[in-house]
């Protein structure tokens, strides 16, 4: 196609053309999958999952299901927060509230504890690598799991939240194995 010099063009449509190619140039720039770290497996954002806000990223942003997807975990005199994403797991999990779990700990990087029914895994990929904060499900124990230290992907593993503030710092200092209470936001 033969090119036309712009001078030739209206201002009109010179805004148009120059709006357009922004509006391109910044639709274009967010898409693709992210990398989560060397040797990670690359991920993209699930449509099911409440979006974190980005000046706190323990915290979710605002929506009607904010109070239904958090939960409190108490461990001996210390009580956490975490905030849960929206998934057919984490549903599952808030729906078998209030629980008492005794959980071990397991290669000083998690604390797990069997649930008493297993969680839905619609919608859920293969396994996870989750942070330093995350809550998770791992699917062939069955297993509630906490986050304190750096584990990396495994197949099963589920991300159900992130723990709130220093919560997984605090959970590393508790050694060997612990009784925690975990309830739905409203209990």
């Amino acid at each position: 196609m033969p090119s036309t010099p712009m001078t030739s063009i209206p201002m009109q449509r010179k805004v148009l053309i120059a709006a357009s190619s922004v509006a391109i140039g910044v639709a274009g720039a967010g898409c693709g999958n992210t990398e989560t770290g060397p040797g990670r497996t690359p991920t993209t954002a699930s449509p099911t999952q409440t979006p974190v806000d980005s000046q706190n990223p323990t915290t979710t942003s605002e929506s009607p299901q904010d109070d239904r997807m958090r939960i409190h975990v108490t461990i001996g005199e210390q009580r956490f927060q975490a905030t849960l994403v929206d998934s057919a797991a984490a549903r599952d999990l808030v729906a078998q509230l209030p629980l008492t779990i005794d959980m071990t700990d397991h290669g000083g990087v998690e604390k797990t504890g069997p649930l008493p029914s297993p969680l839905s895994l619609d919608g859920q990929p293969d396994g996870a690598d989750p942070d330093v904060g995350d809550v998770g499900y791992y699917a062939p124990g069955n297993d509630l799991v906490l986050y304190y230290g750096d584990q990396s992907y495994y197949a099963g593993i589920v991300i159900l939240g992130r723990l709130d503030g220093n919560a997984a710092e605090r959970i590393s200092d508790m050694e060997g194995p612990v009784t925690a209470t975990v309830q739905a936001s409203g209990d």
